[in-house]
């Protein structure tokens, strides 16, 4: 499957990932992400992933915690204590793995209610992904998509050095 390789080879080029964020041109990255991003999504169905579903938990926001609750029809304490819990930084974030809400199609169960932070997710078009290394570190070994994005900012940034020699 193209998603595995994506994956192989984004934890083939961890390292590499990890100086470019750190040390790349981040204004040129930054530039690029859009497109990068447009270009990823186009070529990934998430439906036929849900690696983030299946492997990461958002956090629960009280905005998001409000609206949910309010869509199932259910008190927002019985939303904490039926599906959430709190995790060593004091997020609210799900209780199980995977995600509650993932339906057997992979599909979600509260998309249209869903967490601010799966409506962001894969943060391939925000500095989030430049300024938060681990986290993109991490995401390039669950999503095809950051792995994707990732890979194609290599690839500019060392078309880049080879312009200016």
């Amino acid at each position: 499957m193209v998603y595995d390789s994506l994956l192989k080879t984004a934890k083939e080029h961890q390292k590499e990932y990890k100086y470019l964020l750190e040390r790349g041109n981040y204004n040129n990255m930054l530039k690029a992400l859009p497109e990068l991003n447009d270009e990823a999504f186009e070529k990934i169905d998430c439906l036929e992933c849900a690696n983030c579903c299946k492997n990461h938990s958002p956090r629960f926001k009280q905005p998001d915690i409000k609206r949910i609750a309010k869509s199932l029809r259910m008190k927002e304490g019985d939303l904490v204590a039926n599906y959430l819990k709190l995790d060593e930084e004091g997020d609210y974030v799900s209780r199980q793995k995977p995600c509650p809400f993932l339906a057997e199609d992979n599909t979600c169960d509260i998309y249209d209610d869903r967490p601010s932070d799966c409506r962001r997710y894969p943060y391939t078009d925000e500095d989030v992904l430049l300024k938060r290394v681990q986290l993109t570190l991490n995401n390039t070994l669950v999503c095809p998509i950051t792995a994707m994005v990732m890979a194609r900012l290599l690839e500019l940034e060392g078309n880049d050095k080879r312009k200016n020699r």
